[in-house]
């Protein structure tokens, strides 16, 4: 008679996953928590969390991301240095290479979603050899509970952190690989334990296939007010997406991917995945408790090994520590991580030039420049070899995981913004008072209270000043900020050093748009800065 674990692996013998030791179907939490630390692949800290360390790779690589380049991507892939070609015979033989290194090894599979709505999610399937990963998985995509439902995987990840690729023999960049093949609709990971990579994989599949959908996926994160009205954050890395999102007064939808549909805003995961680097309890209480819990994921968080105490202030392995929990260890959540479509838009900013308005509300064509510019800073830790922040023009707020040219998602914003008659802001998370290394980053207090009277509707009859440099409309009062906070020249010292900043930082803007004028209206190409 066959067996459920022979069952289970006749499913994996249809991507030739043959000849394994024992693999665990869907294992719970608790499960995992065991298999974590029987295989010595982490450690259970002081009050439940899971500490685990990810080794030499301690954030995304982005020069080993590749795409299969065949029949389903050549024409639709925006190639080029965030889309990388991967030939497709060279995809197969890594492939049977990565299904020699499996035989004989256990592996841990987790049957999930990416997508809260129905018709337009991914069906899902997440092949680890860590168990750590798997729990990773079933923290960040979505658990399948649909009685009867019968899960056919349209993706599968595979993601095997101990097998390091021969970049001489096997065409990659270097031992680590993640490499998306959509025409057999299977994603190789290897030589990195960062999980970033697993959920930034689909991420990226899901960029490719919605927008033909009429959906545009956005790497923001999403909340919806007391009235009902829904808001979204976009931003890099460390911008404050998922600080900012983790709003008490707010429910909370999702804190990184979610898509824009017809009927409104929907999350593509079931957790989060926040960067808890001197993370505080004051002024990120929500956050903070979920390093705490049983369940939450801590990678590369400093540990005693005696008192079993995590030290969130601890950089030692990297400035890139992260926190892997489900919703639900956020107290205040949308139940169903979905919500109407959006009234505010927020553009988040970490400017290292110190230069851009801590707030600022911009037109339709103002919002599809700055979205299809993407300025930020980069931070440190985020991406292997930044170690302090960078300024960066990243399209979407997200260039990385956009598969497709960048204006086929500004042209799905700048059409749903209009129907649904969004207001939308341009929010500096960054510094304040001078540059990197003489001014200082903005206080969230400020940013909190700044976002939360924007929300709620307060600056809708506000007067507001045109900034000189960029064109930006600021308000020119913000109940419960000092004055000279709205105005950034105001909190530097030397005014001329604010200007010579501002030109640079506005010459940079016109160099980087020139990749774009030429696919934009006149409109948007004039939405840009007045100076530079």
């Amino acid at each position: 008679m066959e067996t459920i674990q022979d069952q289970e692996k006749h499913k994996l013998d249809q991507i030739n996953l043959t000849n394994l030791g024992h693999v665990y179907w869907n294992p719970t939490t608790p499960v995992l928590y065991e298999e974590v630390v029987r295989r010595r692949e982490g450690y259970v800290a002081h009050l439940g969390p899971i500490v685990v360390r990810t080794g030499h790779y301690t954030g995304r690589s982005p020069n080993d991301r590749f795409i299969v380049d065949d029949q389903f991507s050549h024409d639709k892939v925006d190639w080029g240095p965030n889309n990388r070609p991967f030939p497709k015979q060279q995809f197969d033989l890594l492939f049977r290479r990565l299904q020699a290194y499996v035989q004989g090894r256990d592996l841990f599979v987790q049957d999930a979603h990416a997508g809260a709505d129905k018709q337009y999610r991914q069906p899902v399937r997440i092949i680890t050899e860590f168990a750590w990963q798997s729990l990773f998985a079933r923290n960040m995509f979505r658990q399948v509970h649909d009685p009867g439902y019968h899960h056919s995987a349209a993706f599968t990840v595979l993601a095997l952190p101990n097998f390091k690729a021969i970049p001489e023999f096997d065409g990659t960049n270097s031992e680590a690989f993640v490499i998306l093949n959509f025409e057999r609709r299977l994603v190789l990971i290897g030589g990195t334990a960062y999980a970033g990579e697993i959920k930034k994989s689909m991420f990226s599949a899901m960029n490719l296939l919605l927008p033909g959908k009429d959906v545009l996926p956005m790497h923001c994160s999403a909340n919806v007010g007391p009235d009902g009205s829904t808001a979204l954050f976009f931003g890099l890395s460390g911008t404050g997406k998922t600080t900012l999102s983790a709003d008490p007064k707010r429910k909370l939808i999702g804190d990184d991917e979610h898509g824009w549909s017809p009927d409104g805003i929907f999350n593509f995961e079931g957790g989060c995945y926040a960067k808890i680097i001197k993370l505080s309890p004051e002024a990120e209480p929500e956050i903070f408790e979920t390093t705490r819990r049983f369940g939450t994921i801590l990678e590369n968080v400093g540990f005693d090994i005696n008192s079993r105490r995590i030290n969130l202030d601890d950089d030692g392995l990297t400035e890139n520590t992260r926190a892997a929990y489900p919703l639900t260890h956020i107290p205040n959540i949308q139940p169903d991580s979905r919500g109407g479509h959006p009234k505010n838009v927020v553009f988040l900013t970490a400017d290292a030039f110190g230069v851009l308005p801590p707030i600022s509300r911009l037109t339709p064509e103002q919002a599809m420049y700055h979205f299809l510019s993407g300025y930020t800073a980069k931070l440190a830790g985020t991406e292997r070899g930044v170690k302090d922040p960078q300024a960066t023009f990243s399209a979407c707020f997200g260039a990385p995981f956009m598969t497709l040219p960048p204006t086929v998602y500004a042209d799905l914003l700048g059409r749903f913004l209009r129907e649904h008659n969004a207001d939308t802001w341009l929010v500096n998370t960054g510094w304040t008072g001078g540059p990197y290394g003489t001014g200082h980053r903005m206080e969230i207090k400020y940013t909190r209270r700044m976002l939360n009277v924007a929300l709620d509707g307060e600056l809708a009859d506000a007067e507001f000043n045109r900034e000189p440099h960029f064109g930006l409309m600021i308000p020119k009062d913000v109940p419960g900020i000092p004055p000279d906070v709205l105005d950034a020249r105001s909190t530097w010292d030397d005014k001329e050093a604010f200007d010579g900043k501002a030109q640079e930082l506005a010459a940079r803007f016109h160099e980087n748009f020139k990749a774009y004028a030429g696919h934009v209206s006149e409109e948007v190409r004039n939405a840009g800065p007045l100076t530079g």
